[in-house]
């Protein structure tokens, strides 16, 4: 399969179409003049060389690449500006076409700037490629990219699928879905909001959800000022979403974050409500979760004392 370098939009559930002329060229970067201090990256680019450290002294050889295909969904090669995709095995939903799709607006919007690459990407849940396995010659491990790891594992952390859409469940690409929180959150001020602290969410993909719900009001009277709610993805979509939107989940003064399965794709959209977010501490990190500090981005919850 070829990618070509298109740029198509996905701001709904609805069929996208492709713009007839390219997208505006990206800003370019003017040398720095007499007093003027160069430009530097911004400081969670470090995580790029945390990544790629078990690589840095003896490079990324063929063999090392291949050995990542038992856990990789496709591999993608981009030669001179142009992608090609192999598929393994199929993704769950469309996660891998739309992260694909994310690579074909990068090499779209970065004409001619984006070097020759060969990957192999996994599209599941967890980090796989475990650093014990790799301890006497980290090499030797697969460079294996995906939406997220921990500290026992290597691989190679990348923006998940829902950065450029996630149609099944009717959500659009980021950026249009972050301006439609922001006017929902500009609508209802803070202290008009409702004050609780909000989840909506899968409680059975992870026990800790499930621990998570015990902060309901209690039959007999006691209330942890917390309003948590079961998503069920099947009557949303019989329900044509009406329940589901993300907006409209701005509402609260407080939003709860907590992981799933591994790192939790809601993470963006809580984060953008402009509501104090109550981060339940995790092991997982995702390309977003990296940038965030306590206490300025989020307040850290013990992920062992969730209720008391």
């Amino acid at each position: 399969m070829t990618l070509p370098p298109f740029s198509c939009g996905n701001g709904t559930a609805a069929p996208a179409t492709c713009p007839a002329t390219p997208p505006s060229p990206p800003p370019t970067s003017k040398p720095a003049t007499g007093g003027e201090p160069a430009a530097s990256c911004p400081d969670y680019f470090r995580y790029i060389h945390d990544d790629l450290r078990p690589w840095r002294g003896a490079g990324i050889t063929r063999e090392a690449v291949e050995r990542g295909r038992r856990h990789a969904y496709f591999r993608l090669v981009v030669v001179s500006g142009r992608a090609y995709v192999e598929t393994y095995r199929r993704s769950y939903q469309t996660r891998d076409a739309f992260t694909q799709w994310g690579v074909a607006q990068l090499l779209r919007r970065y004409a001619g700037r984006v070097p020759d690459v060969d990957i192999m990407f996994a599209c599941d849940d967890r980090g796989r490629v475990r650093a014990a396995d790799f301890a006497a010659a980290p090499a030797d491990a697969p460079p294996v990219f995906r939406y997220c790891r921990d500290a026992t594992t290597l691989d190679v952390v990348f923006p998940d699928w829902s950065f450029w859409g996630w149609p099944e469940v009717n959500i659009g690409a980021w950026p249009a879905t972050l301006e439609a929180v922001r006017r929902e959150s500009a609508r209802v001020r803070w202290p008009e909001r409702e004050p609780f602290a909000f989840w909506k969410g899968n409680p059975g993909v992870a026990r800790i959800r499930g621990e998570l719900m015990k902060c309901n009001p209690a039959s007999d009277g006691k209330d942890w000022n917390a309003r948590l709610f079961s998503q069920d993805w099947n009557h949303a979509i019989h329900n044509g979403f009406r329940d589901s939107s993300i907006p409209k989940q701005c509402l609260h003064r407080y939003k709860i974050y907590i992981e799933g399965e591994a790192w939790s794709v809601s993470e963006k959209y809580i984060m953008a409500c402009d509501s104090p977010v109550l981060f339940v501490n995790t092991p997982y990190q995702d390309i977003l979760s990296r940038g965030l500090v306590a206490g300025e981005h989020y307040w850290p919850i013990n992920r062992t004392r969730i209720w008391i």
